[in-house]
Formats: C-alpha cells, sequence, structure tokens
C-alpha cells in the first residue's frame, strides 16, 4: 500500500499520541472528520497501524532490572532457529527478541523485578534450550533514550 503526505501525517501524530480524538486528529492533517476516520481505518484494516498501546513506567510495577542477552546457538538450520524463538518467544519478561548478524544470533531484551528472576530466568528458560552453545549479558545501568515513534520518509 503507497502511503500519501496525509496518512503520513497521521501515523505521526497518532504514535505520539494514540488517544488524540478523530476531530482533533482531522483538524491537525487538514482533512474533514469523516474522510480522516476513513483513512484511519484503512491504515488499521491493512495493518500498518497495528494497535494501540499504553506505555508503562516498569519501575512502579516493580520491573526495575533490564538485561540486553545475546544468544549463540550451535545450529543456525531453520528448524533450530524456529525452536529457539518457540522457547522464549510467550515468556512476559521479554519484551524484544531479535535474529541478528553478526558474533551472535539473538539480540534480547528482558525486564525483570530482581537479578534472582534473571538467574531464574537464565536457567529455567536459555539454559535449558539444547542448542544455546553462549550467552552473553549486560545489565542497563540507566535508560538514556526509548523511542516508540518511527521516523517517516
Amino acid at each position: 500500500m503507497k502511503l500519501d503526505q496525509i496518512d503520513l501525517k497521521i501515523l505521526t501524530h497518532l504514535q505520539s499520541n494514540a488517544r488524540i480524538t478523530n476531530a482533533e486528529l482531522a483538524e491537525r492533517v487538514g482533512l474533514s472528520p469523516t474522510p480522516c476516520l476513513r483513512r484511519l481505518r484503512r491504515l488499521e484494516r491493512e495493518g500498518i497501524i497495528k494497535g494501540y498501546r499504553t506505555d508503562v513506567d516498569r519501575d512502579v510495577l516493580g520491573l526495575p532490572v533490564t538485561v540486553i542477552i545475546l544468544v549463540k546457538l550451535d545450529k543456525e538450520d531453520e528448524a533450530s532457529l524456529r525452536a529457539f524463538e518457540q522457547g522464549i518467544i510467550n515468556r512476559p519478561e521479554v519484551m524484544e527478541c531479535h535474529l541478528v548478524t553478526g558474533k551472535f544470533d539473538y539480540f534480547i531484551r528482558v525486564v525483570l523485578p530482581t537479578l534472582t528472576a534473571y538467574e531464574t530466568f537464565l536457567s529455567e528458560t536459555l539454559l535449558r534450550t539444547d542448542n544455546v552453545a553462549s550467552i552473553e549479558s549486560s545489565f542497563t545501568l540507566r535508560e538514556v533514550t526509548r523511542k516508540s515513534i518511527l521516523p517517516m520518509p
């Protein structure tokens, strides 16, 4: 689907404030409310807008520990990659998992309440996977920036 400048403006505004009213969004992008809503529904239907989320303070929820984990697998065939991914994809502490190039195969970001919880995650999840050759973990000291707004072309 080809996106025009109005579509990109809609996406920019929604990324900044997903709770914006249709009337306000329409005004900001230079449309009347009905065509704006039609475009919004089309963006949803086409899967360009995948959902609406709330940004929650993880520290308030008792999840102050963030760990970046790099995982190297023994075998990198498609079946091995899928098996590893299925083993961690539904773990609630896994916020991101990326298949990457380079020395390691996966970049994983987890959030947890304590270092003990990380040890449990490591021993009960990653180390129980037959295909894991090595793991390198880094604990974040401070979140410098975290963006959820994609740059528009």
